[in-house]
């Protein structure tokens, strides 16, 4: 499998910006993922922004449910992990059916949601989309959920489920990123954003 390199912005006057969003989507990119499947809703903006940038097709369907059985059904004709991205709470869980079925099939797929920002997860305090324990319900159904704390550790989960992957048995994985960590700009070394060597499966 040939990795593309992300687009060429040199001789761009403005920076774009550089946030967890940035840094999961250009890492994605680098892995050959072209096509990402999804809601575009209030919280999971800072994913949708860079999309054009990246050269990433957005595919929106009418339900979440549709967007990861679409997604899965993409991975199986392209034999890449297939990327779905909601929103937080009631849109996330509405994407379990099709990580379900790609879970039973030993598919891959990645699921990118938005959270409740540091500090502010369990309170039940009736914010817009808040679920009590998303990651909890959703760990459930797929190989596993991480809420991470940084652009940083996001990027390094996305490096580690495609080495899975490559080298066990292929099933969902989900990613939550609170709000604070997905929109703030931080420096990041671009090497980072770029795919790993993945090796040979062993026998």
């Amino acid at each position: 499998m040939t990795h593309p390199s992300l687009p060429d912005r040199s001789g761009e006057t403005t920076e774009p910006r550089r946030n967890a969003g940035y840094a999961i989507l250009a890492t994605l990119r680098s892995y050959g993922i072209d096509t990402v499947f999804g809601i575009p809703g209030t919280h999971n903006l800072e994913f949708y922004r860079h999309l054009e940038e990246l050269d990433i097709h957005p595919v929106t369907t009418r339900h979440e449910q549709g967007a990861s059985y679409g997604a899965d059904g993409w991975s199986l004709t392209r034999g890449l992990p297939g990327v779905v991205i909601t929103t937080s709470g009631p849109g996330l869980l509405n994407s379990l059916s099709g990580a379900a079925t790609a879970y039973a099939e030993s598919r891959p797929m990645i699921i990118l949601s938005p959270g409740r920002p540091v500090g502010h997860e369990f309170r039940d305090i009736g914010a817009l989309h808040e679920t009590k324990n998303p990651t909890g319900a959703v760990n459930s159904i797929v190989e596993f959920s991480r809420r991470v704390n940084s652009a940083e550790e996001a990027v390094d989960i996305i490096h580690n489920a495609f080495r899975s992957f490559a080298h066990n048995r292929p099933r969902p994985i989900h990613i939550e990123v609170p709000l604070d960590v997905l929109e703030r700009e931080v420096e990041l070394d671009p090497a980072i954003l770029q795919a790993r060597p993945l090796g040979k499966p062993q026998p």
